[in-house]
């Protein structure tokens, strides 16, 4: 596994060479990936701001999810982790989008979606994407995994993208 701070660094020189900034949606890790981020001093030149969305509400309220995607999806979905990301760059400064949306547990699990499941919506210079993933372990081992994951795909997603020049 990558520290987290390098990973972060990393970001870091792959969106300031293009002159992106990054804001992040987060339910499940209630804070930690902009946490991440932030710890990284000089973080303002690239991160502009982080949404901690942990109810269906502040979905809604603040990255504009529509309530029926939730009521119809569920807020752990595809969808919802789009639209989340979605939000975070149009209610922002960013050209980068990264959101969260999982079932972290130990409570919370359903056939359907177990503890672990976790949706990631990206969106990177106008293209959305989204995946999802189930992790193992208890609930702080879930949140640092889809942190790690998290970065580990903006990562590839913005150094796929063509720098600024």
């Amino acid at each position: 596994m990558v520290n987290t701070a390098t990973l972060c660094a990393q970001l870091a020189d792959a969106l300031l060479a293009r002159g992106w900034k990054l804001a992040t949606a987060e339910s499940c890790t209630g804070g930690m990936l902009a946490a991440a981020c932030t710890d990284l001093s000089g973080s303002s030149n690239w991160f502009d701001r982080g949404f901690v969305t942990y109810s269906n509400e502040a979905k809604c309220d603040s990255l504009g999810v529509a309530p029926d995607l939730i009521r119809q999806h569920g807020a752990v979905s595809e969808v919802v982790a789009r639209s989340m990301a979605f939000g975070a760059v149009r209610h922002s400064l960013a050209q980068v989008g990264v959101a969260v949306t999982g079932v972290a547990g130990p409570t919370g699990g359903s056939p359907d979606k177990p503890v672990g499941t976790v949706w990631f919506g990206f969106q990177v210079d106008g293209r959305l994407s989204s995946e999802t993933m189930r992790f193992d372990g208890d609930r702080a081992s879930v949140r640092a995994a889809t942190v790690q994951h998290a970065l580990l795909r903006l990562l590839s997603l913005v150094g796929d993208a063509e720098p600024a020049g």
